[in-house]
């Protein structure tokens, strides 16, 4: 009886990664790990490129191990970059859309509101709040973004990369139970609370969450 239980409430297993930078060796030690720990999907929360060159080799080790992938573009590329990666690939471009899994909603918008290919506040809250009108009836939500939000401890890490105000309006608005983000390479591995919503900087190194 307790298995079947487990069964039904086998919760979605994510390895969720960001700021590749360029690094081929590091994708492919990532989708390793996807493949090792058995998860059902992989998400990149942007900065897969660096300075939007050097795109191969970077989706493939995913795909060739039959891996789940949903990314979203950082301020390191365009997002006519992530849409090539996803359509070369196969993979899922989540920037102002949504997707799901179980009973989990996924919504998400990449860019920065700095670096090389800006996003004002308004247009980053504007792309998470139309991702997420389309899975807002869902149990579980999980929101994605390359830029770390306003006000949290990531922002104390670094001087030079100013937290996002509508990451933060997105939370306190949407209210999403958890926010992956990368962006702040010294705040890796960082986890906080906002409001109900657990904030984790995933980093390059990649982490494995469970819903």
């Amino acid at each position: 009886m307790a298995d079947k239980k487990n069964t039904k409430n086998k919760k979605l297993k994510i390895l969720a990664a960001g700021d590749l930078h360029g690094d081929t060796s590091l994708a492919k030690k990532l989708a390793e790990k996807a493949k090792k720990e058995n998860v059902d999907l992989v998400v990149l929360c942007g900065d897969l490129t660096f300075g939007d060159t050097s795109t191969e080799n970077l989706i493939g080790p995913f795909v060739k191990r039959k891996e789940k992938v949903i990314l979203i573009p950082g301020n390191h590329e365009t997002i006519a970059t992530a849409d090539f990666l996803s359509e070369l690939y196969g993979v899922k471009n989540l920037h102002g859309y949504s997707v799901r899994y179980k009973d989990v909603g996924i919504f998400g918008a990449g860019g920065a509101n700095i670096g090389l290919f800006q996003l004002d506040e308004n247009e980053i809250y504007g792309l998470l709040k139309k991702g997420f009108e389309k899975i807002k009836y869902l149990k579980k939500k999980i929101m994605v973004t390359h830029v770390h939000p306003e006000g949290s401890k990531m922002e104390k890490f670094t001087q030079f990369f100013p937290g996002s105000g509508g990451v933060k309006k997105a939370i306190d608005n949407l209210k999403p139970d958890i926010l992956l983000c990368s962006h702040v390479h010294e705040a890796e591995g960082i986890e906080e609370k906002i409001g109900k919503t657990r904030v984790i900087n995933v980093g390059k190194k990649g982490k494995i969450i469970e819903v």
